[in-house]
Order: structure tokens, then C-alpha cells, then sequence
């Protein structure tokens, strides 16, 4: 199953879903893979091995690997480097606007605005000045002293 040319897909880390081609088996453990991913060394588990299998030596460079992968149809074309991919729209949410409550609101706030007119003609009742005798002051209290703890008396000796 594991050999040379195995083309798979990986299924785990940032490059999950693309597809790769095996160029040389490390151990029972690891392989090396290149094709739409980075070259590198890559644990078995996270792989997905397919059934076809791919002519391409051992040790291929990475122009090869994806030539390979575009005249199996795996791939169309190979994605440039340089190229960012285009940022995802943000859909524009739309305020729905209902005639009824619009005509309410409208309605609403001429009705408040009266009110307060017909409170601020009111004249303001102004209060009577009364003057407070001066308050006579309490006498400090006295501190009560801190009685000492109950205890054994001191100086005497068994």
C-alpha cells in the first residue's frame, strides 16, 4: 500500500484535502510527499491512501510531481504562489422597514414633544426661605476604655 507514486490526499494540519504523491518511504512510519502540499516528511495516519498509483521516481522534483498530478486529472492547473485567493463577501444585511410601525414611531414623537411644551410654561412655585436656627453641637462622647482579656494573672507562678 505504501510505495512510491501512491497518490493521497492528506486528511489532518493546515493542508488537509489536497493531494499529494508519495517520493520516498522514510520507514514503516513516515513518507516523504510533495504535489499541492509543502515537501516534507509526513506521518502515514495522516494520509489517505487512493488506488492509483502515479510513475514518478523516486526523489522527483516538485515541477514533476504536479505535471504528473495535471495529465492524471487530479488537478487542473497548478495554483501560483504569488497569487492570494479572493477574500469572501460579507453578505449586507438589509433593515426591513415596516410601513405600520414606521407611521407609529412619526406619530409617537409629535405627541411627546407637546407634553413637555405644556409642562415648561408652567411657572415654577418658588419656596419660602426659612431660616434654620443655628443646630447646637453634642458633646463628644467619652472613648469607653478596652477591657483587657480574661486570663490568667500575671506574676503568678505555680
Amino acid at each position: 500500500m505504501i510505495e512510491v507514486g501512491r497518490l493521497c490526499y492528506k486528511i489532518a494540519g493546515r493542508e488537509a484535502g489536497k493531494p499529494c504523491i508519495i517520493i520516498d518511504v522514510i520507514d514503516d512510519k513516515y513518507v516523504l510527499i510533495d504535489g499541492l502540499v509543502r515537501r516534507k516528511r509526513c506521518n502515514v495516519t495522516h494520509l489517505e491512501f487512493t488506488p492509483l498509483v502515479l510513475k514518478v521516481g523516486k526523489k522527483a522534483s516538485t515541477p514533476d510531481v504536479q505535471k504528473a498530478l495535471i495529465e492524471n486529472h487530479v488537478i487542473t492547473e497548478v495554483p501560483k504562489k504569488g497569487e492570494k485567493k479572493q477574500p469572501k463577501l460579507k453578505p449586507v444585511k438589509q433593515k426591513i422597514v415596516h410601513p405600520k410601525k414606521e407611521e407609529a414611531k412619526k406619530e409617537a414623537k409629535p405627541a411627546a414633544k407637546k407634553i413637555e411644551k405644556k409642562e415648561a410654561k408652567k411657572p415654577a412655585v418658588k419656596k419660602a426661605s426659612v431660616k434654620k436656627s443655628p443646630a447646637k453641637k453634642k458633646a463628644p462622647a467619652k472613648k469607653k476604655e478596652a477591657k483587657k482579656p480574661a486570663g490568667k494573672k500575671a506574676g503568678k507562678k505555680k
